[in-house]
């Protein structure tokens, strides 16, 4: 494998889809309300450059801070990382989760500066406290001693980034408000984003536990932990419909529930699954499922200014 191709695999773009599936989202409940201040296709085109550089750099972090602890050996069921390989050594990993740090922070400093200007200093100073934050939690997913995807923390902060910093955050760079039915899109897309992390785990799940990292997987054991799968896709898929309908989507917008099915599909796969290393193709089916349910339903959500 040659250095290129080492590092386009380190930045894993299967997950990049799914990362930007929550500002897609956001950005369709936006634009109804939306007043024209600022440009919107600047913010939402900043918005997917930020988020994408975000999710390399955490794949970077993830490669490097699972290579030098030994967690990527050769138990792991997965594909080999770059790091593990020694394709690329853990230093060059380092400069390059160092590198991506700051192109992320520069894309969310310009991001922040169209959608607020130079006038509204402290929603300003929020977001970049914020952005700083995505880069640190990018970070210690599994780097440092303290590494949170070492404690099973991991569901819970792809649930805040994925899921309510993305789509609550991305809607709130439109129109500086917010309410409370938004908590329903933000829901059903940090569910399906931790419904590829949790498989993810599933699959690792005996290797995870003999090196120690300690996902929430390996907390509930294989049999709790598909339970835990098919509660947070169907309640992220109830969630999606309940906004919708909140939303008054006319019943031509609902072809969106079409990308219910691969979802459906996917919880009798995981139930009728006994090999772990079998659950490594669901997670591209899952994000990807993701992806294009966030897009179905967006173009619904848009649609609707046209239908009614």
């Amino acid at each position: 494998m040659n250095k290129f191709k080492a590092w386009v695999d380190a930045a894993r773009l299967r997950t990049l889809p799914l990362s930007v599936s929550g500002i897609i989202v956001g950005s369709a409940c936006a634009y109804e309300s939306f007043e024209g201040k600022t440009s919107f296709l600047g913010i939402f085109s900043l918005a997917i450059l930020t988020t994408l550089l975000l999710q390399i750099l955490s794949n970077f972090a993830n490669d490097y801070g699972d290579g030098v602890k030994g967690t990527d050996n050769d138990t792991r069921v997965g594909p080999k990382r770059a790091v593990q390989s020694g394709v690329i050594t853990a230093k060059e990993m380092k400069n390059g989760v160092i590198v991506t740090s700051l192109l992320s922070l520069i894309s969310a400093i310009l991001l922040i500066y169209i959608s607020f200007g130079k006038d509204d200093f402290g929603t300003s100073l929020f977001f970049f406290v914020l952005g700083i934050s995505c880069v640190g939690a990018a970070i210690k997913y599994t780097v440092g001693k303290s590494a949170y995807g070492y404690r099973g923390l991991g569901d819970l902060f792809v649930f805040i980034f994925f899921g309510l910093v993305s789509v609550l955050g991305s809607y709130y760079l439109y129109n500086q408000s917010l309410n409370a039915w938004l908590l329903l899109p933000a829901i059903a897309v940090g569910n399906l984003s931790i419904a590829v992390l949790n498989l993810n785990n599933m699959r690792d799940l005996i290797s995870d536990k003999a090196s120690g990292k300690n996902t929430l997987a390996v907390k509930l054991g294989a049999v709790r932990a598909k339970y835990y799968h098919y509660f947070i896709i169907l309640f992220a898929l109830v969630a999606i419909l309940i906004y919708a309908i909140q939303r008054d989507i006319p019943w031509q917008g609902y072809f969106f529930v079409v990308a219910f099915i691969p979802f459906i599909k996917h919880i009798v796969v995981v139930y009728n699954n006994k090999i772990p290393r079998e659950l490594d193709s669901e997670m591209k089916k899952v994000a990807l499922g993701t992806f294009f349910l966030s897009l179905l339903f967006s173009i619904a959500l848009l649609l609707k200014n046209f239908i009614l």
